[in-house]
């Protein structure tokens, strides 16, 4: 298919998988949740709005034709041809006044026609005659009065609204002209805005008791799924803690169902416990299975070897052919011993890993103990030694986790380094992490395999090996002792084990550095 085709299918697949991701995530369906949350109300307070304002329009038009039947109702009586009503209109409003509503009707004779001068006739309720001019004034002060005339002169109804002076509901009026003959009647028709459909007329739509019973449910809502989502990432991250501390050997093996404080979660501490007290259980048995297997091997391999010995004595040392075999079969005898240990050795650390407690350790005392014990091996092969360790570097870690890591880097260190180079181990505390860095001036590692060195079984010294099946007498006590290309995978997994990472790469000068990185924020 080539490059492209191969390219275009890993496209798909990486899109698939992200978006599979994303929709397993519990923060983006949190974000979703909060982002419907702060969108349902404003989508559904617009709808409404929308519809209230509708309803304003109605409740207003409602009011203008209930006054302008009420105006036609009456406009016989005040157009008799017997002359203006001489009964009372107080009792002819009082029927057409009901559901809060109150009429005022006001009188130009014909006589004024063109002035200004309006007649306090008649209201509903009826005003007393002491209360006639704090009428005319609350009218004036709103501005009705000085639009009777224009009402009359243009025979149109007019709609005005106000407030009350107290701050209170809007106050709806409509002005409704009546021609007669004896003049310009002019009905007065005031309703409270709130009295009337219980519509929002005059306030804003949010301070309507609807919309604050509404919000006040949200507002009750929001916080419950706040408090729950609070809690649930706050007992997760509880869980963790106690994962965390269980890990580290902390607190015993039963923590989760102690520290555990939601009862619905009782089932699932006391199942983390079980599978804790499992891996306990499981690293037992994988350090009782390496020593029965390492004791398995080492017996038959030592029988072999002793018995090599009079074979070696009865072999003449003129016959290289059988020298030759005698070389091959105790290599592979070594390399086998080997491989037993190297299998032993990994088994026990695999055990340390799940079961050893960790607890603060100083590392550069660590290193500085292992460098004591390496003194006498690099004083025969004619290395120097230069360390450069800051004081007091502590780590969180097993017993013996970190001394297995600085010894299988120095062990890899020692037998590539040439006689007269030198080793160089850095120790560095940075704000965040802790750097360790071993240098070696040996030959260096093929661009090509420095990715597989932290591989399990690979080793480089193969050819070695090769060389000596060639050549029995190039084979030095270190080809005798075998390589199971295991020591560099394991300080691999010690590392990652411990939250850290670990990277090699060809120094300029030639030889190779090794780079472990280590956490420090969780002390």
């Amino acid at each position: 298919m080539g490059i492209v085709g191969e390219a275009r299918l890993r496209i798909p697949h990486t899109l698939t998988k992200t978006a599979w991701r994303l929709r397993a995530s519990l923060t983006v369906k949190l974000v979703l949740l909060v982002g419907i949350f702060v969108a349902l109300p404003i989508v559904l307070y617009g709808q409404f709005e929308s519809a209230d304002r509708k309803m304003q329009d109605l409740v207003a038009r409602s009011i203008q034709h209930r006054s302008w039947l009420i105006a036609q109702a009456i406009s016989p009586i005040l157009d008799q041809s017997e002359g203006p009503p001489s009964r009372s209109l107080n009792e002819i409003l009082r029927k057409y006044s009901f559901d809060g509503t109150i009429l005022k009707l006001m009188f130009r004779p014909a006589a004024l026609k063109g002035g200004t001068n309006f007649y306090y006739v008649a209201s509903a309720p009826q005003v007393g005659s002491g209360r006639v001019d704090a009428e005319l004034n609350s009218l004036a002060q709103h501005g009705i009065l000085e639009k009777l005339s224009d009402t009359c002169t243009w025979d149109s109804p007019l709609e005005i609204r106000y407030t009350r002076p107290d701050g209170g509901e809007q106050i709806l009026t409509s002005v409704i002209p009546i021609q007669s003959r004896w003049g310009c009647w002019v009905l007065i028709s005031a309703h409270a805005a709130s009295e009337f459909l219980n519509t929002s007329i005059g306030r804003p739509y949010w301070q309507t008791r609807e919309v604050r019973i509404a919000a006040l449910i949200y507002l009750v809502g929001l916080f419950l799924a706040g408090l729950i989502a609070w809690s649930v990432r706050t007992n997760v991250n509880h869980f963790r803690r106690v994962a965390r501390e269980i890990r580290q050997g902390r607190i015993g093996r039963h923590s989760f169902t102690a520290r555990n404080v939601i009862p619905e979660l009782a089932s699932v501490a006391a199942d983390f416990d079980k599978l804790v007290l499992d891996l306990h259980h499981v690293a037992r048995d994988i350090r009782q299975t390496a020593e029965d297997n390492a004791h398995s091997f080492k017996a038959p391999l030592a029988t072999i070897q002793s018995s090599l010995e009079p074979i070696k004595r009865l072999l003449p040392s003129d016959n290289p052919r059988a020298q030759r075999a005698l070389s091959l079969v105790d290599l592979s005898i070594n390399r086998l011993r080997a491989l037993v240990i190297a299998a032993q050795r990994l088994d026990n650390n695999t055990a340390d890993l799940i079961d050893s407690p960790r607890a603060l350790v100083n590392l550069t005392q660590v290193i500085a103990d292992v460098l004591l014990r390496y003194r006498d091996i690099l004083s025969e092969r004619g290395i120097r030694l230069s360390r450069h360790l800051d004081d007091g570097v502590m780590v969180r870690a097993g017993v013996g986790v970190i001394d297995v890591v600085i010894e299988n880097i120095l062990d890899n260190a020692i037998s590539f380094s040439p006689s007269g180079g030198t080793i160089t181990v850095t120790l560095l505390r940075n704000e965040n992490h802790i750097d360790l860095l071993i240098e070696d001036e040996g030959p260096g590692i093929d661009p090509k395999k420095i990715d597989r060195i932290f591989d399990r079984y690979f080793s480089l010294r193969a050819s070695e090996v090769a060389a000596v099946q060639e050549d029995p007498a190039q084979g030095g006590d270190e080809q005798k002792q075998g390589h199971a290309g295991l020591g560099l995978w394991i300080v691999r997994r010690n590392v990652e084990a411990l939250g850290g990472r670990i990277s090699a790469a060809n120094r300029l000068g030639g030889g190779l550095c090794v780079h472990v990185t280590l956490p420090i924020n969780d002390l």
